[in-house]
């Protein structure tokens, strides 16, 4: 395999970096919020993780359209990887809905509808792997999960809207407050300076992240075409 590209290498080091300011900001420049008090920091991580994951399952549905086109399977690599890196950071961004959750609600965790939805998106991809792990040929198992991430993909809008098409206790974070939502706030210039970092920052990230993890697919398969010929 190639050695890793120097763009990837500078890219690794800016995540890094991009991240210690995104904590710095939130946990410290930003201010108290007047309500909800230092727990409301956790928001800045939790739509940013959140926004991340939604955007990695959107790109896996582009790929997999790419693959039914093509038929080449270095689109279902990438569909797979965008799926891998969006489940880690949407789980990241439940766990950390929780913990906001429980001084706020008095409860980890209640079936809101965006909770609801959240959930349900997360097993749907957790079931892509499962799906994929039951298929050995290549060719039929990139096209069933090119299928799949676009039947899947219908949650991911639902998920985003579920705040202002449902009565909800979830605030409304970007916006105007919902007429069916319970819960809102306004940011001052600095939480909003903190807000949106953390949004370009986790994007960031998850390119840099993305760009490795297809790196190592593309490795792996390699040697599952090496398999292949060795059992022909």
């Amino acid at each position: 395999m190639n050695s890793k590209p120097t763009a990837l290498k500078a890219l690794d080091i800016i995540s890094i970096i991009l991240l210690a300011v995104a904590t710095y900001l939130a946990l410290v420049y930003a201010p108290t919020e007047k309500v909800m008090g230092d727990v409301q920091r956790v928001f800045y991580f939790h739509v940013a993780t959140a926004w991340v994951g939604l955007l990695g399952f959107v790109a896996a549905g582009v790929s997999g359209v790419a693959y039914l086109k093509t038929q080449d399977l270095k689109w279902d690599l990438v569909e797979q990887a965008a799926v891998e890196i969006s489940l880690i950071f949407f789980f990241l961004a439940i766990v950390l809905g929780s913990i906001w959750a429980r001084p706020i609600w008095n409860t980890w965790w209640t079936w809101d509808p965006r909770l609801t939805s959240a959930s349900i998106v997360e097993l749907i991809y957790l079931a892509y792997f499962m799906l994929r792990q039951g298929i050995d040929d290549p060719d039929k198992r990139a096209r069933f999960g090119a299928v799949y991430t676009l039947v899947g993909a219908i949650s991911v809008p639902i998920t985003f809207l579920s705040i202002r098409m449902f009565r909800t206790i979830h605030p409304v974070v970007i916006g105007s407050k919902s007429a069916a939502a319970d819960g809102g706030f306004n940011m001052t210039g600095d939480m909003k300076l903190a807000f949106f970092f953390a949004l370009f920052a986790f994007t960031i990230i998850f390119i840099d992240l993305f760009w490795n993890r297809i790196r190592l697919g593309q490795l792996q398969q390699r040697i599952e075409q090496l398999k292949l010929k060795v059992m022909e």
